[in-house]
C-alpha cells in the first residue's frame, strides 16, 4: 500500500483521469498540403525505414481533428515536435523551433488552439536527458574543442571528440549512440535551460509532458522544481514520466503524476493471450511478458492499483502499445478476440487508456521502424471497422460511468482464465466478467438482487440471488446495476 509523508499533499489533474489519450508519431500520422514539403520523401504507404521520412505535420492533424473527436478522443500525446535531423525528432537540434517540416511553430499555434476548441488537450515529448549533435552547444564543442564555452553543457571525457566516425566518441551519450549526447545537468546553466524549455511551451499552451527516460536524471530535485516551475506556469499541468522499471521514487506526490503504466500493459496481454509473440516483446521493454492465470491477473492488478496514491493512481497513462513496441496486435498474432478484451480491460480500470494511431483500425506491425508506418487514410480496405466501432462504445460507456475512471475496484471471482470483478462510485455499481480462455465458461458471481443493464448487448439481468454468467471463449460482459 501507498505510504507517504506528504500523502495529503498529493494532487494529479483532474481532466487527466477522465481524458482517453490518443498518441501521433507526427511524421506518420497525417500530412496537409498547406505545409511545404521537402522533395525526397518516402511514399506515404511504403514500409516505413529507420531515416526515411514521409512528410506528416501538424496541419495534418488539424484537418483529422474531427475523426479523433468522433472515436471519443480528448486529448492528444505527440512524440517530439521540436527541429532534428531524424523522423521521429528524439534528436533535438532546437527545443524552442517546432520542426519547419511539421510547419513551424505557427502550425503548432493552429494546433493548440484548435484542439482546444474542441475542448481536448495536448501533450508534447520532452527530451531533457540528451540533445543532439547538431545542438547549438555540442555543436560549439566539436568546432572550438578544449576552448568551448560550453564544456560544462555535456560530459566531455577527452578529445578529439569523435562524434561521426567508429572511434572513441570522447563524451557519454545515451546508450553509447554517439548522435544522442548526454547533458550534464549537474550544471546550473543546463538545469535552467531544461526548465525553461518545459515553463514557454507550457506559456505557449500546451496542457503537459511526457518526459523521455526521465529516470537516467537520476536527481530528484531536477525534476521536483521541474515539477514546481510548471505548476507556476498551469498547475493542472500534467506530467508522465516513461519509466519501464520500478516508478515509485518518481511518483511521491512531487515529481511525477503518472508514468506510463507498463506493468498493466504487460499483466494485461499475459491474461487476455497465452500465445504471443515473444520474439518481438522481446526487442523492446516488455521483455519476455509472463502468462497470467485469472488469479495471477487479479494479483498483478490488485497491486497495480493500491501501490501508489488514489490521485496518482486514477491519473496514471495506461496503453496497450507505443512508438517503443510491436502493434498490439501483432503482439497477439493477430487474435483480435484478445485485443478486444485487452482494450475492454485498459477502458474499465482507473488511470487513463491511450491509443496509438492506428490501432484502432486494428493495424499490425512489428518493432520500430515497423510500428510507426503511416496512417492509411487512402487505403480504408485495411482499416477493421468493427474493432473501430467497438472502440468508440468503449470510449462511450467509460465516459458516461465515472465508476470506470474513478471507482473502487474488488475481485468477485477468478476462475482458470476467467474473473469477475467490481467497480464501484457515488452509487454506481458495475460488474465486468472477462473470459480469456478458448473455451467457454460459466461463471457463479454472488451478487445482491436487482436488474442489471448490459450496454454492449442492450439487454437487461435480473438476479434474485446468485448470477449465473455464460461467457463464450475469448468474451467479456459488462453489467451495471439499475
Amino acid at each position: 500500500m501507498f505510504r507517504h509523508s506528504l500523502v495529503t499533499m498529493i494532487k494529479t489533474p483532474d481532466w487527466a483521469k477522465e481524458a482517453i489519450f490518443y498518441q501521433i508519431f507526427p511524421d506518420r500520422f497525417a500530412k496537409s498540403s498547406n505545409v511545404p514539403k521537402a522533395s525526397h520523401l518516402e511514399a506515404w504507404d511504403a514500409q516505413p525505414t529507420p531515416h526515411g521520412y514521409k512528410g506528416g505535420d501538424l496541419l495534418g492533424v488539424v484537418e483529422q481533428l474531427d475523426y479523433l473527436q468522433n472515436l471519443g478522443v480528448t486529448a492528444l500525446y505527440f512524440n517530439p515536435v521540436f527541429q532534428s535531423a531524424s523522423n521521429h525528432r528524439y534528436h533535438t537540434h532546437d527545443y524552442f523551433q517546432v520542426d519547419p517540416m511539421l510547419g513551424g511553430n505557427k502550425a503548432l499555434r493552429v494546433l493548440i488552439d484548435e484542439v482546444h476548441k474542441r475542448d481536448m488537450k495536448i501533450m508534447l515529448d520532452g527530451v531533457f536527458n540528451h540533445a543532439s549533435r547538431g545542438f547549438f552547444q555540442f555543436n560549439d564543442i566539436l568546432e572550438n574543442g578544449d576552448k568551448s564555452a560550453y564544456l560544462d553543457w555535456f560530459h566531455v571525457r577527452k578529445f578529439p571528440l569523435n562524434a561521426y566516425n567508429e572511434l572513441e566518441a570522447g563524451y557519454d551519450a545515451w546508450w553509447g549512440l554517439k548522435a544522442l549526447p548526454k547533458f550534464n545537468t549537474d550544471t546550473e546553466a543546463v538545469r535552467e535551460f531544461l526548465w525553461a524549455v518545459a515553463t514557454h511551451w507550457l506559456e505557449f499552451g500546451i496542457d503537459g509532458w511526457r518526459l523521455d527516460v526521465p529516470n537516467e536524471i537520476s536527481d530528484d530535485s531536477f525534476w521536483q522544481e521541474f515539477r514546481r516551475r510548471c505548476h507556476k506556469i498551469n498547475p493542472e499541468a500534467y506530467i508522465v514520466g516513461e519509466i519501464w522499471d520500478d516508478p515509485s521514487r518518481w511518483l511521491q506526490g512531487d515529481q511525477f503524476d503518472a508514468v506510463m503504466n507498463y506493468p498493466l500493459t504487460r499483466a494485461i496481454f499475459g491474461f487476455v493471450s497465452h500465445d504471443l509473440n515473444d520474439k518481438e516483446s522481446d526487442k523492446c521493454g516488455y521483455r519476455y511478458i509472463n502468462r497470467l492465470t485469472a488469479e495471477g491477473f487479479a494479483k498483478a492488478l490488485q497491486s497495480n492499483l493500491t501501490t501508489y496514491h488514489p490521485e496518482i493512481t486514477q491519473a496514471q497513462f495506461n496503453l496497450l502499445g507505443s512508438h517503443d513496441t510491436p502493434r498490439a496486435l501483432t503482439l497477439l498474432k493477430g487474435d483480435e478476440d484478445a485485443l478486444r478484451l485487452a482494450y475492454l480491460l485498459l477502458f474499465t480500470l482507473p488511470g487513463a487508456p491511450c491509443i496509438y494511431y492506428g490501432d484502432e483500425l486494428g493495424l499490425m506491425g512489428n518493432h520500430d521502424p515497423f510500428c510507426r508506418q503511416a496512417m492509411p487514410w487512402g487505403t480504408k480496405s485495411l482499416w477493421d471497422y468493427d474493432l473501430l466501432d467497438y472502440l468508440q462504445d468503449l470510449i462511450e460507456l467509460r465516459k458516461r460511468y465515472k465508476a470506470f475512471s474513478r471507482g473502487t475496484l474488488s475481485i468477485l471471482k477468478t476462475q482458470g482464465c476467467a474473473l469477475a470483478y467490481r467497480l464501484e462510485y457515488e452509487g454506481q455499481e458495475i460488474i465486468l466478467a472477462v473470459n480469456a480462455d478458448k473455451k467457454p465458461v460459466q461463471l457463479t458471481l454472488k451478487l445482491s438482487s436487482g436488474s442489471y443493464l448490459e450496454p454492449l448487448e442492450s439487454m437487461t439481468l435480473s438476479t434474485e440471488k446468485d448470477l449465473l454468467l455464460e461467457l463464450e471463449a475469448k468474451s467479456a460482459r459488462v453489467l451495471i446495476r439499475q
